[in-house]
């Protein structure tokens, strides 16, 4: 009889047989422990006491994200089960790593439920970070927002920010007013970074005016716009071709002892790429240094592609000597379009210069290059035909 009975489990570990005979539960979910180590496992139904570190210990040690609910329904079981914040955060990391985002349902409702276990603002942050980054979802993420003092836990700014900014780089703009206007009622005192955040979405939805209109409401709230609200702005104002405007916002930082930064500056230099205003840009990159701000690859980047933009391709050569000797390398992109360009005008020398500058840097000129500056020098010899100029 005992043979018999033995026989109906040939499949399970003989370490576990025992513990899985004490508790049925386990025989139907062995096939989940297929990858958890069988000391680890005998474990879980161990008469002794199971201390929160031993427990979080055996969640660590999972490798199989099937076994992670089944083993927390054993747990859950034992009599010296005390549910704690650091392992709820570590199943929901766990399932959230799996993309089982119907399984953090489930253990969300739970913990709705059992009211025993204290959470804090971080695990909920990991909790919305998973719904909007991972899953996609982010309706759950503002609901989860929502629900949090319904288990009296009341979200940090941070938390608070980092939904607003989800929802706007999903371009859910319509849900994006109604969880500002909850602030008060998740007790979540508004700051810079908020405000910033509603002048990004605002100015991405094509809103610029009413995002100009949010520098108001700074000091309503006790706050001051920085140098990103600034450029924000500025970049709003000059991709619908509105750079006096921008020009304005500068000359209105200063007043307000706002220090403009290098990405202020770049955004100008690239509104004013867009109007044809070289002469404007190199006079601003100057300015930049009589600031105090250090210009960046960027910033060189934007004037020289504004020389090459103009046609002028002596100048744009002279203004990457000037950039190579600030130490700032052009861009590939920079190296095709003077190629193009000296070819055109029969500048043989400066395009051998620029060759040279190429192979320095680290860049392997391409086919149609080769084609086009040997058509420059024979053009009698070499076919136009299959020559890319772009």
């Amino acid at each position: 009889m005992t043979s018999r009975s033995w026989s109906i489990f040939p499949k399970i570990h003989p370490s576990i047989s025992r513990s899985a005979l004490i508790h049925p539960t386990l025989i139907q979910k062995s096939k989940f422990f297929s990858t958890f180590p069988p000391d680890d496992l005998k474990r879980l139904d161990h008469k002794d006491w199971l201390s929160p570190k031993e427990v979080l210990k055996i969640f660590n040690s999972l490798r199989n994200p099937e076994s992670v609910m089944p083993v927390l329904d054993c747990v859950s079981k034992r009599k010296d089960f005390k549910p704690n914040e650091a392992l709820y955060t570590q199943v929901i990391i766990k399932l959230g790593q799996a993309r089982k985002f119907d399984a953090i349902e489930d253990v969300i409702q739970r913990l709705k439920i059992d009211k025993q276990c204290r959470l804090s603002d971080v695990f909920f942050y990991n909790v919305i970070k998973i719904y909007g980054n991972v899953a996609g979802r982010p309706e759950r993420a503002v609901e989860t927002l929502f629900d949090m003092p319904k288990v009296h836990c009341w979200p940090s700014v941070k938390t608070f920010n980092f939904v607003l900014n989800m929802l706007v780089s999903a371009k859910r703009f319509d849900v994006v007013h109604k969880v500002y206007a909850s602030a008060p009622e998740l007790g979540v005192e508004i700051d810079a970074c908020c405000l910033n955040i509603l002048v990004k979405g605002l100015c991405k939805s094509g809103n610029v005016d009413a995002a100009c209109q949010l520098l108001d409401e700074f000091p309503k709230q006790r706050c001051r716009p920085n140098a990103r609200t600034f450029s924000t702005l500025m970049h709003g104002l000059c991709e619908i071709d509105r750079v006096e405007e921008a020009w304005a916002l500068l000359e209105r930082m200063e007043r307000e002892g706002v220090y403009p930064d290098t990405v202020v500056f770049n955004v100008l230099i690239s509104g004013l790429r867009k109007q044809g205003k070289v002469e404007e840009g190199m006079e601003l990159l100057e300015r930049m240094k009589l600031k105090g701000c250090c210009p960046n690859a960027g910033s060189y980047q934007e004037v020289l592609y504004g020389v090459l933009d103009s046609g002028r391709f002596g100048k744009a050569k002279e203004f990457m000597c000037w950039m190579i000797g600030e130490g700032v390398s052009p861009s590939f992109v920079s190296y095709k379009m003077m190629i193009y360009g000296l070819c055109k005008e029969n500048l043989i020398a400066d395009v051998v210069w620029i060759l040279n500058q190429m192979v320095e840097q680290g860049f392997v000129p391409e086919r149609w290059m080769w084609r086009r500056i040997l058509q420059t020098i024979f053009p009698r010899n070499v076919s136009h035909t299959d020559i890319m100029e772009k």
